[in-house]
C-alpha cells in the first residue's frame, strides 16, 4: 500500500471519528427501537384462502401502515392498509387488508416464485435475533405469488436464493386486495428460550403507480444508512420454539444429448438417456445450525444463461450462479473481494455444507468433490480460462464475529487440491460501523498456488509453488443528502483465488464516488436527483498506468417509475505498450409507462480501444430490453444488444448483434412453460484486422422449451428440450450442432 493511500485513508478515518463524536448525542437518542405492539397467542389456525373470515383474526393485533417512507418522506399514507398478526405456537399468521380507491389500477400478474417485484405486494421482514444485522423477508403479490429473501444489513445485500416453505394466498376485492400468510417457526432461526421474545419487525406495502410508493408501519430516517436497525420491536412468541427438523429430498435426473458437426453433410450421433438418482439431506442440528449433504447431486442449471457479447472483451465475462445448492446461504461467504464464486465448481459428485449462527457468531462452510477443474487465469491486461480433465477436492470456510453497533470481524479460507495442482487462500476482513453514516471495511488475503506443467507452459504461469496477496480498503459515508465512497485495492501479480472470480491481478486501484442528493416530496417530474463525480485510477504494482478516468455523473428518479443514470468524461487506458486517450458517454435508464410493461435501455457511445488492432476506435453499443405482461398469464422478455466498432477513418471493424427472447405462460402460482430463443451474429471486416486471420462472420442460434412445476421450493418438476445451431464457415448456412432432452423431479420429505 502506497504512502499516499495510507495518508488518504487515515484522513478519512479521522473525519469519520470527528463525525462520530458530533453524532454521539443524536445516536444516544435514537438507537432504541420503537416498541410497537404485543403479538397475541391464540389456539387454532386460519384457512389461508385470501378471505378474512376466520375467528382467529379477531384475536390478532392490528397494525396500520401509516407512513409513506418513499418517495415522500415519512408522510401520512394516501391509502389504508391494516395488518393482522397472531401466532399459534407453531406458526406466525399475518393478514394484509390493502385498501385501494381504484382497484382496477392494482398491478398483479401470475409469475414464477421470487419474480413479482414490479407488482403491488405486501410483506413482513423479521429480525428474529433482534440484533439489527440480518432479517428474513416474506412478500406476496395480490395473487399470492411468493417472494422470500435474506437481508444482510452488515453488507447491505439481499439474497433471493433463500427459500422457505410457507403459505400465501391473495385475492383482489372490490375495495383493494387481501393477502393471508402462514409462516412456520420451523422455517426461521431464532434463539431458543422459554420466555417472551422480542423481534424486530417491519411491515410494508409496495404500491407502484405513477411513482412507486413504499408504505410501512415505522418511519425511516434517511440520515441512517441502515435498514434493520430501524425496525419496530414486537413482543410475544413465548410458545414459539425453533425447529431442528430433518428434511430428505430425493432427486431423479435424466438427460439425453445428441451431437452433430456444424456442416451440411453432418450426421447426428444419438446419445442415450443418462439417468441418475441423488439425494439431499438437510438437518437442523440445533435451532441455529443447519447441515446439508448432497450425494450424487444434479448440479446442472435448468435455464439458459442470459447471452452476452464476447467480441472485443479481454477479461472473462461474469455469469451469475443459478444452482440452488450453492445459492442458498451464499450470503454467508460475501466479502469485499469476490474470493468465493461457486460457478468454478463444475460437476461435483458430492456436496456438503453447514451454516449457522450462535449469538454474535456466524459461520458457513462447504466442501465439494468435483470431477472437473475449471481455472480462471488473471492478469493486468486480460484473463484466460482453462478446464482440466481432472478432479479436485474443494473447501470453503467463513466465520464472522459481530461486535459493537453492527460491526464485524471475519476470516475466510478456501482450498482446492488436485493432481499437481493446489490453490489455498486465507485472510481476515472486517467492517467497522463508526456511526449511522460512516463505515470502514477491509480485507486482506494471502494465496499459495501450484499449477500443472501444461498450464504453466500454455498460459505463461509461474512454475512451482508461488505466493501472492490482496488487500481492499473501503470507506463509505451516507446521509439524507450526501453520499461518498472511497476504495483502495492492491492485488499482487501472483495472487490467485481459484474458488472466486478475480479476473485481474497485478493491480493497484483507487476509486472515489461522491454526489449530492436532492429529495423530492411529490408534485414534480422528479422524486430524487443526484449529481456528483466518479474518479478511478488503476496501475500495476510496479507503477505502470492501466486506466484512469474522471467523469461527472447525474441520475434521477421520476414519474412513471422512471430512472436514468448518465456518466460522461475522459478516460485513459493502457494497452500493448501505449496509453490511449478516449472520451465516452454511458447511459442506463428504465421506465414503467403502464401496468405490466417495463422498458430498459443501456447505451455506451464514444471511443473504445480496438484490442485486436491496438488502436482507438469509435464505438456505439445499445441494449434495449422490455418486460411485458401481455396478459395476466403471458410474460414477454426481450433483450437486444447491438455493438458497432469503426476505425477513425470511418471503416467498419465489426458489427455484433445479440437477441434473447423469453416467452412465459404462467398457468398458476406453481407452474409455467417457457420458450427461450437466443441468437448471435457478428460480421467482421477482415481488411481492418492486422493479422487478417479473423473469421468474416460467426453466428449461433439456440432455443429451449422448459416446463416447471413447483409445489414448494424443494418439491419440483422440470422437463425441457433445447437445440443449438452454428454457422457453417464454408457455406454461411446455419447448421444444427446438438440437442438435449432433460427431466428432473425432486420431492421434499420430512420424517
Amino acid at each position: 500500500m502506497t504512502a499516499r493511500s495510507i495518508i488518504a485513508f487515515a484522513m478519512m478515518a479521522n473525519v469519520a471519528a470527528l463525525a462520530q463524536a458530533q453524532d454521539t448525542n443524536r445516536l444516544a437518542a435514537d438507537t432504541k427501537r420503537l416498541v410497537a405492539a404485543q403479538i397475541p397467542h391464540a389456539a387454532g389456525r386460519a384457512k389461508i384462502d385470501g378471505v378474512l373470515d376466520d375467528a382467529i383474526w379477531s384475536q390478532a393485533v392490528v397494525v396500520d401502515l401509516a407512513f409513506e417512507t418513499s418517495p415522500r418522506e415519512n408522510v401520512r399514507a394516501e391509502v389504508e392498509t391494516k395488518v393482522y398478526l397472531v401466532e399459534n405456537g407453531s406458526e406466525l399468521l399475518i393478514a394484509f387488508d390493502a385498501r385501494d380507491p381504484a382497484p382496477a389500477g392494482i398491478r398483479a400478474y401470475l409469475r414464477d416464485r421470487d419474480t413479482a417485484w414490479s407488482d403491488d405486494f405486501v410483506g413482513i421482514v423479521l429480525d428474529t435475533f433482534n440484533d439489527r444485522r440480518r432479517a428474513f423477508e416474506f412478500f406476496a403479490n395480490p395473487l399470492g405469488v411468493q417472494m422470500d429473501l435474506i437481508f444482510d444489513d452488515v453488507n447491505r445485500t439481499e439474497n433471493s436464493a433463500w427459500n422457505a416453505i410457507w403459505e400465501s394466498v391473495g385475492k383482489i376485492t372490490a375495495n383493494g386486495y387481501v393477502v393471508e400468510m402462514a409462516i412456520p417457526f420451523s422455517q426461521l432461526r431464532f434463539p431458543r428460550t422459554d420466555n417472551e421474545k422480542i423481534w424486530g419487525i417491519d411491515l410494508l406495502r409496495m404500491r407502484p403507480r405513477n411513482v412507486r410508493a413504499r408504505l410501512a408501519n415505522s418511519p425511516q430516517d434517511r440520515n441512517r444508512s441502515c435498514y434493520v436497525c430501524q425496525f419496530s420491536e414486537f413482543r410475544g412468541f413465548a410458545n414459539a420454539q425453533p425447529s431442528s427438523a430433518l428434511e430428505i429430498v430425493p432427486t431423479l435426473t435424466s438427460t439425453r444429448t445428441d451431437t452433430r458437426p456444424p456442416t451440411a453433410t453432418g450426421v447426428f450421433t444419438n446419445g442415450h438417456f443418462d439417468s441418475e438418482v441423488g439425494v439431499g439431506v438437510r438437518w437442523g442440528i440445533t435451532p441455529d445450525v443447519t447441515a446439508d449433504l448432497a450425494i450424487n447431486p444434479d448440479f446442472s442449471q435448468v435455464e439458459a444463461d442470459v447471452a452476452q457479447l464476447e467480441e472485443n472483451a479481454e477479461f472473462a465475462l461474469f455469469y451469475p450462479e443459478t444452482r440452488p445448492f450453492f445459492l442458498e446461504g451464499s450470503d454467508y461467504y460475501d466479502s469485499p473481494l469476490p474470493a468465493v464464486f461457486t460457478r468454478t465448481v463444475a460437476d461435483p459428485d458430492l456436496g456438503a455444507k453447514i451454516t449457522g449462527r450462535s449469538g454474535l457468531n456466524t459461520f458457513g462452510s462447504f466442501l465439494t468433490k468435483d470431477v472437473v477443474t475449471n481455472l480462471l487465469l488473471p492478469g493486468p491486461l486480460g484473463s484466460s480460462t482453462s478446464s482440466l480433465d481432472q478432479s479436485n477436492d474443494g473447501f470453503v470456510g467463513r466465520y464472522t464475529r459481530g461486535f459493537g453497533n453492527a460491526s464485524t470481524i471475519g476470516a475466510l479460507v478456501t482450498h482446492r487440491n488436485g493432481d499437481s495442482y493446489h490453490n489455498d487462500v486465507a485472510g481476515l476482513d472486517g467492517r467497522y460501523k463508526i456511526n449511522d453514516r460512516n463505515t470502514l471495511r477491509f480485507q486482506y488475503l494471502e494465496s499459495q498456488t501450484e499449477y500443472p506443467a501444461n498450464v504453466v507452459g500454455d498460459f505463461d504461469q509461474p512454475a512451482g509453488v508461488f505466493d501472492g496477496d490482496a488487500l481492499r480498503l473501503e470507506y463509505r459515508y451516507g446521509s439524507r443528502n450526501w453520499f461518498a465512497g472511497y476504495s483502495h485495492q492492491e492485488l499482487d501479480p501472483h495472487f490467485r483465488a481459484d474458488f472466486g472470480f478475480i479476473p485481474r491481478v497485478d493491480l493497484k486501484e483507487d476509486a472515489l464516488d461522491a454526489y449530492h442528493i436532492w429529495q423530492g416530496q411529490g408534485g414534480t417530474w422528479w422524486t430524487s436527483l443526484r449529481a456528483g463525480l466518479s474518479w478511478d485510477d488503476a496501475r500495476t504494482v510496479g507503477g505502470q498506468p492501466l486506466a484512469r478516468s474522471v467523469a461527472p455523473v447525474f441520475s434521477f428518479n421520476g414519474v412513471l417509475q422512471s430512472y436514468a443514470y448518465i456518466q460522461a468524461g475522459p478516460r485513459q487506458e493502457f494497452w500493448n505498450g501505449q496509453v490511449f486517450d478516449m472520451r465516452r458517454v454511458s447511459i442506463w435508464s428504465q421506465l414503467r409507462p403502464v401496468s405490466g410493461l417495463v422498458i430498459y435501455f443501456q447505451g455506451q457511445f464514444g471511443e473504445q480501444i480496438d484490442y485486436a488492432n491496438s488502436r482507438i476506435a469509435d464505438q456505439r453499443r445499445i441494449q434495449p430490453q422490455i418486460e411485458w405482461n401481455a396478459t395476466r398469464h403471458l410474460l414477454v422478455r426481450l433483450r437486444y444488444t447491438s455493438e458497432w466498432l469503426s476505425s477513425k477513418s470511418g471503416a467498419t471493424i465489426y458489427t455484433a448483434k445479440l437477441g434473447d427472447l423469453r416467452l412465459s405462460w404462467q398457468f398458476n402460482v406453481r407452474s409455467f412453460v417457457r420458450l427461450t430463443l437466443q441468437s448471435q451474429d457478428t460480421k467482421r471486416n477482415v481488411a481492418q484486422y492486422i493479422d487478417r486471420t479473423a473469421e468474416p462472420s460467426s453466428s449461433s442460434l439456440a432455443w429451449q422449451l422448459l416446463y416447471s412445476y413447483k409445489l414448494n421450493p424443494q418439491t419440483v418438476l422440470f422437463a425441457g428440450y433445447s437445440n443449438n445451431s452454428l454457422e457453417d464457415a464454408s457455406t454461411g448456412a446455419m447448421e444444427p450442432t446438438g440437442s438435449t432432452m432433460f427431466f428432473k423431479i425432486s420431492y421434499a420429505w420430512t420424517p
